[in-house]
């Protein structure tokens, strides 16, 4: 979803429900502090929002909702939610981004934080949410220590924040090597063999650490490395 199709969103939302302040509680958010990011990691068609003074009329937002007339002609739809959606950090609201001025009617939206978003994604733990969560990372939009601190005060069972904490570390080391392999010029494609170790290697990592099952780091001789097939003079 675009900033200018979450825009019309608010719009409509407002001209539903009479509010004027909305939430916007889930991957949408990133248009906070980021409105100008590629569609390709705000790929869901939809926007989890709550009425800000009026909770109860986040219903009305069925109306433009999922299936709705509005959602087969448009392609996105608002879904309307409430505080208990997502797992968030204590002390959220303290840290929600206004969302840059935009064709809303003078309706308003308020977006999570980016890290707040990323700690109720890796709560959710949904495929679409690690993704969600490694593209973030990759992107250097979101910072281990930052995440550290807010799980810290988020209320999770202790086996989900032990999955949650081995998490946060995958991505941010893979985003270093693979910032290392685009600074020495290496291809683009995931490294093989000897250049994986040293990539990671340089990058303060090891190899299990930084590829987990099921992402081995493949060993194997390629063509153009660093191996070459046997030929008749080493025969001789």
């Amino acid at each position: 979803m675009t900033k200018q199709q979450l825009d019309h969103l608010l719009r409509a939302a407002g001209r539903i429900t009479g509010e004027r302040q909305f939430i916007i509680i889930g991957s949408q958010s990133l248009h906070g502090r980021h409105p100008d990011l590629p569609d390709a990691i705000l790929g869901s068609a939809e926007a989890d929002l709550i009425a800000r003074n009026e909770a109860a009329r986040s219903e009305w937002l069925n109306a433009i909702g999922q299936d709705s007339p509005f959602h087969v002609t448009f392609g996105y739809y608002a879904d309307p939610v409430d505080e208990r959606t997502a797992t968030l950090p204590r002390g959220w609201k303290g840290r929600l981004v206004h969302l840059p001025p935009g064709d809303t009617d003078g309706v308003s939206g308020l977006c999570l934080d980016p890290h707040d978003l990323a700690i109720a994604k890796y709560v959710a733990a949904r495929d679409k949410d690690r993704l969600f969560t490694r593209q973030l990372a990759q992107r250097g939009i979101i910072a281990e220590a930052r995440l550290r601190e807010l799980l810290a005060l988020t209320r999770v069972d202790p086996e989900v924040r032990t999955r949650i904490e081995a998490s946060i570390e995958q991505p941010e080391l893979i985003a270093k090597i693979l910032s290392h392999l685009e600074r020495t010029a290496l291809p683009p494609h995931r490294p093989s063999g000897a250049v994986a170790y040293i990539a990671i290697s340089q990058a303060g990592g090891s190899a299990h650490s930084a590829f987990p099952s099921p992402i081995p780091v493949d060993t194997t001789p390629r063509s153009g490395s660093l191996h070459r097939k046997p030929t008749l003079l080493d025969r001789a």
